[in-house]
């Protein structure tokens, strides 16, 4: 016991001294973000002084540049959710549409990749089933860094696509759909009683990459709560028990966020409505025949170049989302 209140003053140390730094590195960009501001003004006052262009179009450019920064400052600070500075577990499921839409699972998970890796953020993928024929059914990773729940809250709900598939030997359009789940990373030392009785416990060999060992042993853990119905599972690890440890640590997250709630209102708070995966219950929709269009039914964002999109450039639907329910939760106060 003590050594378990140990480590638990080390977590809470580490987490203080993380919390820290964040803070110090917030103040640092808004005395730049001053300083920028400060610097054009200077731009634009000896520009006009000594009415020289080639001065007026630097200051143009860095008017623009402190656009683009004071912007996602402004955003930054709409993250102010008990949970928005934590990391974010994400899990994609395919949905209607068979092999299409396993292959629109894909899609997804290399978009946030590469929004993640745009961001500096790490990812750390948990589970990887693929797909009967191509893509995968489902994938579960984590995006670690500062706000990663914050930003990517915006992503849970049901994602359209519309194309020409390249499994369809007619060359006909088709509609697929993928459920994205985010929940937050919560501290690992959180107290949730699990009773073994309650769980059980399947193991099954990997199936993804790494490496001879990894695959030809059952070390894939797939825990499923039977009070509950939760279902989690990890298999990028090469043993079974740092598996089994990790997939008790989402699960432990998952019920602890379930019991923190008094109400459906507030669960949806946290992890968003739970929909069909299916027709008519999409957040966003991504088209890509016989136009590009990439628009949010929630917040009405559109954006044509739907190839930008999936290369990770989703901060546009981010920020539209952050700012609706800013004003929403001003509105209800």
């Amino acid at each position: 016991m003590e050594d378990q209140n140990f480590w638990n003053d080390v977590e809470k140390s580490n987490r203080i001294m993380k919390e820290m730094k964040n803070l110090k590195d917030t103040i640092a960009e808004f005395e730049s973000i001053q300083t920028a501001f400060d610097d054009i003004e200077v731009m634009i006052e000896m520009a006009e002084e000594d009415d020289d262009d080639d001065l007026v179009e630097e200051a143009g450019e860095s008017l623009e540049d402190f656009k683009k920064r004071f912007e996602a400052f402004r955003i930054e600070t709409l993250l102010s959710g008990e949970y928005d500075t934590n990391n974010a577990v994400i899990t994609i499921h395919s949905g209607a549409g068979g092999t299409e839409s396993c292959d629109w699972v894909s899609m997804l998970y290399r978009m946030y990749l590469r929004w993640a890796n745009d961001k500096g953020f790490a990812v750390e993928e948990f589970d990887n089933q693929p797909g009967d024929e191509a893509g995968i059914k489902s994938v579960t990773f984590q995006v670690n860094g500062y706000h990663a729940y914050g930003y990517l809250k915006s992503e849970h709900g049901i994602h359209r696509l519309v194309r020409i598939s390249p499994f369809n030997a007619n060359g006909k359009r088709q509609t697929s759909f993928c459920s994205v789940d985010v929940m937050p990373d919560v501290d690992d030392t959180i107290e949730i009683e699990i009773r073994d009785d309650d769980l059980k416990i399947d193991t099954y060999r990997s199936s993804g990459a790494g490496g001879q060992h990894i695959n030809k042993t059952s070390s894939a853990v797939r825990i499923t709560h039977l009070p509950t119905g939760i279902v989690v599972q990890c298999q990028n690890e090469r043993s079974q028990l740092m598996n089994k440890d990790k997939a008790l640590k989402m699960l432990k997250t998952k019920l602890f966020l379930m019991k923190q709630q008094e109400n459906m209102e507030k669960m949806s708070g946290i992890r968003g409505e739970i929909a069909e995966n299916g027709f008519g219950s999409q957040i966003r929709s991504y088209v890509l025949q016989p136009y590009t269009l990439v628009k949010d039914h929630r917040t009405s964002c559109e954006v044509g170049d739907a190839a930008r999109v999936l290369d990770g450039g989703i901060d546009p639907f981010i920020n539209a989302y952050l700012k609706m329910i800013s004003q929403t939760s001003s509105d209800e106060n």
